[in-house]
């Protein structure tokens, strides 16, 4: 990805695949419509089929919406987007560690609509998340997946090692999450 440095501007990043760029909050309503499908999707069979009609219904929809256009552009808070054909596919987003001790930066969310899996999104997203949080200071990551979610298997791919779990109780049973770590931010800048 090179040293562009994502900055307080709104610059954008075009490669041969698509676009990459900081977020805004006319993008609320694409970044709530690719974090609902992209947990229908990869959570289906995963989670309870209560638990998850209840985080992706309607509501849940425009609980997303709201939530990224009131985060979107938060001063900790960073938030970028991949565009084909102008069209939000993914998005990663991240920021202060809030329950990761040792680690400085947290990645909250890397999302993307089924069609935009498998094309080096969130690999190019990941890398220029970690540029921007090293830009800001942070100098380490850290994140908790399902341990059964297949997004687990590209974290390690990325360098990510394993560093503890959680289990966390939802409505109709219980999750089991791992903790994922990165030393250091440079090795994920690499891409």
């Amino acid at each position: 990805m090179g040293q562009q440095h994502w900055g307080q501007s709104n610059q954008a990043m075009t490669t041969p695949d698509g676009r990459i760029r900081r977020a805004t909050t006319a993008d609320a309503s694409a970044l709530a419509c690719v974090h609902v499908s992209s947990w229908q999707d990869t959570y289906a069979g995963l989670m309870p089929a209560t638990f998850l009609a209840a985080m992706t219904d309607a509501a849940a929809l425009e609980r997303r919406r709201a939530f990224w256009e009131r985060h979107v552009n938060s001063p900790d808070h960073v938030t970028l987007v991949a565009e084909f054909g102008g069209e939000v596919v993914a998005f990663v987003s991240g920021g202060p560690a809030h329950d990761h001790p040792g680690y400085d930066a947290e990645l909250h969310t890397l999302y993307a609509l089924p069609h935009a899996k498998g094309l080096g999104l969130g690999r190019r997203l990941t890398a220029a998340l970690a540029e921007e949080l090293q830009a800001r200071g942070f100098q380490s990551l850290a994140l908790w997946v399902l341990d059964v979610n297949p997004t687990r298997a590209f974290y390690l791919h990325l360098g990510g090692r394993e560093a503890g779990e959680k289990i966390e109780t939802i409505p109709g049973g219980e999750l089991r999450e791992i903790r994922l770590v990165w030393d250091d931010l440079a090795s994920l800048m690499a891409g």
